[in-house]
């Protein structure tokens, strides 16, 4: 690891420590960082740099937007999603180019954020399946608990279409408790 990939990692890591909110007594988003990075390097042992500077700030600062700061109506949220991703793009690129990255690596980095060109692209693939894993690993149960099944096997349906197959086997290796395996299989059946 270069020192200046070490840098942009600490910083990411320093912003997203500051998360007020905690998940098993650590920054929230700090988790979120560590177990997509955890992901994504399970899914590409051999992933680039840019891949994991990506993966790393995926969601920055995500805290500073909450989702109730917006119509709790299905717009409200899309308008949300946009709002964040475009805001973790410049969070991300403000911290890289103050580390020394030039602008290709942070419009990289940036588009990758941004998941430009999926499917198409392989490092944004590789992205999206571990945001979808990471989901299903850690957030699923949670989510499933508080939401009426039909909404939760469509969520599912959509996710599992966005995977690769690999990631499709590693989600199928995950522990879940029986409504989540029931959610799954009425998703895929």
């Amino acid at each position: 690891m270069n020192e200046q990939f070490a840098l942009a990692l600490a910083r990411f890591d320093a912003e997203n420590s500051r998360d007020p909110n905690l998940e098993n007594n650590r920054p929230r988003e700090l988790l979120y960082a560590e177990r997509l990075t955890d992901w994504v390097l399970k899914l590409a042992p051999n992933a680039s740099e840019v891949l994991l500077l990506a993966a790393r700030c995926q969601h920055i600062c995500r805290w500073q937007s909450p989702r109730e700061n917006y119509s709790m109506t299905r717009p409200g949220y899309l308008k949300w999603r946009a709002d964040l991703k475009k805001f973790h793009a410049e969070k991300s690129g403000a911290i890289l180019r103050e580390v020394g990255y030039g602008d290709a690596t942070i419009r990289r980095v940036q588009d990758l954020n941004l998941k430009k060109n999926f499917p198409a692209d392989a490092e944004v693939r590789v992205l999206e399946d571990g945001l979808c894993l990471v989901f299903l690993e850690f957030q699923f149960a949670a989510l499933a608990a508080k939401s009426d099944d039909e909404k939760m096997v469509n969520a599912l349906r959509k996710s599992w279409e966005k995977m690769t197959e690999a990631a499709r086997a590693e989600a199928l290796k995950l522990n879940y408790g029986e409504r989540e395996k029931n959610l799954i299989g009425r998703a895929l059946g």
